[in-house]
């Protein structure tokens, strides 16, 4: 039959026969025979050598690649070999792996596909279940992460992500140099004991030499970046910091606009969020006018709004030196303000001032930027399934994704 070519061609293994190949209507299945080759000894499963056949055991079925619609299975029965040194041992198939009932290749091939969609779309369009897409994700991730290479590790970025209510978070560690931007590590919750695992398998020669590391403020981060990469400049989270700083602005227009309501004053606040938030060149043209003419009263919102547009300026600095006296002017004027929530934000700068400046130092080479944009892709890859009841399946889900792990190699790739 041509199907039985086609194998041979596409998917051929020395030692073994396409046999016989038949059609089951009744179950809409191909059903293809695979015979050892005359005179093949088998290889044992646990070391690998080739021994003398011992007895044969039952067919078994191992389900290939549908094709047209119609299931391929390949039926083979394994041999049980007299291993000199493990004994009497079933012998291993180079077309399946241990007790899987699924062949490499549909492995590869659901993973692939599991990639674009969701699991369970991917079981739907193929004709099988979310447990089989599980599976061949499982095979794919647990081979590429022990065949990888984590080192030399240059750069990194550590932050967290929800994952459900009640403040669960799973923490995330990237690689974002140039060449490499992937994803090395998932822990389970943002703790510092959990943080710690990551350096337990990267091990204190390779933590020894990353160079940089962009990281939020969170102390126990600061903390562990600082005791296991002691040659690297911890760079803080951009993206933290503005929103830090949008937050206290937030806070103070909130507070002004209900004291105006309160003493009677015209809500000139009211639906003004959005105005003071933005950044001046995303503003519709409406909010454009609701904006200069707020700048004409004289508010705490209004200069909150004016020391959070001069501290962007913070960033559009080149030399350590200037960006430093910027940010010491800045907190200056901040803290002259008599605005509380932004007094607390500039005491905040002024506690972290050297990892800020160390976006300075490091040339802006790294920043926040990439770590945002794999955090948005862990999102999506996780609101694509709904969720994960269990760590073990968003973790398996994640590496596959993000982590850009090797895969094994087949002779013709099917997809």
């Amino acid at each position: 039959m041509l199907l039985a070519r086609l194998l041979n061609a596409c998917h051929h293994f020395p030692g073994f026969v396409y046999a016989a190949v038949r059609l089951i209507e009744a179950t809409s299945t191909i059903l293809v025979e695979v015979r050892p080759r005359r005179g093949s000894k088998p290889h044992c499963s646990c070391c690998g050598k080739r021994a003398a056949g011992y007895d044969v055991l039952p067919a078994r079925r191992f389900e290939f690649i549908p094709i047209w619609g119609y299931a391929v299975m390949l039926e083979y029965a394994m041999r049980r070999v007299q291993c000199g040194q493990c004994g009497v041992k079933v012998e291993t198939v180079p077309w399946a792996t241990g007790k899987h009932t699924l062949t490499k290749a549909y492995m590869l091939y659901l993973a692939h596909w599991a990639r674009k969609l969701s699991w369970n779309e991917t079981a739907i369009s193929f004709g099988t279940t979310w447990d089989k897409v599980c599976q061949a994700v499982e095979y794919v991730v647990q081979w590429g992460l022990e065949h990888r290479q984590l080192g030399p590790l240059r750069a990194i970025g550590v932050d967290e992500i929800a994952v459900g209510r009640g403040h669960k978070y799973l923490t995330l560690v990237y690689q974002i140099e140039a060449d490499c931007v992937r994803l090395l590590w998932v822990g389970k919750e943002r703790t510092e004991q959990s943080f710690e695992q990551f350096f337990t398998l990267i091990g204190q020669e390779l933590a020894g030499k990353i160079e940089f590391v962009c990281s939020d403020m969170w102390r126990p981060y600061l903390k562990l970046i600082a005791k296991h990469c002691t040659q690297a400049l911890n760079i803080l989270d951009r993206f933290h910091v503005v929103a830090k700083l949008n937050l206290a602005l937030d806070e103070v227009r909130a507070s002004e606009a209900r004291r105006m309501v309160r003493e009677g004053y015209e809500p000139v606040l009211k639906k003004k969020r959005w105005c003071l938030l933005k950044r001046p060149e995303n503003l519709t043209d409406n909010q454009r006018m609701s904006l200069r003419e707020l700048l004409g009263y004289n508010l705490k919102s209004v200069r909150a709004y004016l020391l959070k547009e001069e501290f962007q300026l913070f960033w559009d600095y080149d030399s350590p030196a200037w960006a430093a006296k910027f940010l010491d002017a800045w907190c200056t004027r901040a803290m002259r303000s008599r605005i509380e929530p932004v007094k607390k934000f500039a005491r905040t700068v002024r506690a972290h001032r050297e990892l800020l400046l160390n976006y300075f130092r490091a040339k802006k080479q790294f920043s926040s930027g990439v770590i945002e944009g794999l955090n948005n892709k862990a999102k999506v890859t996780m609101r694509k399934a709904y969720g994960y009841r269990t760590f073990r399946i968003a973790e398996l889900s994640l590496y596959h994704v993000l982590g850009k792990l090797p895969e094994p190699k087949l002779a013709h790739k099917f997809f």
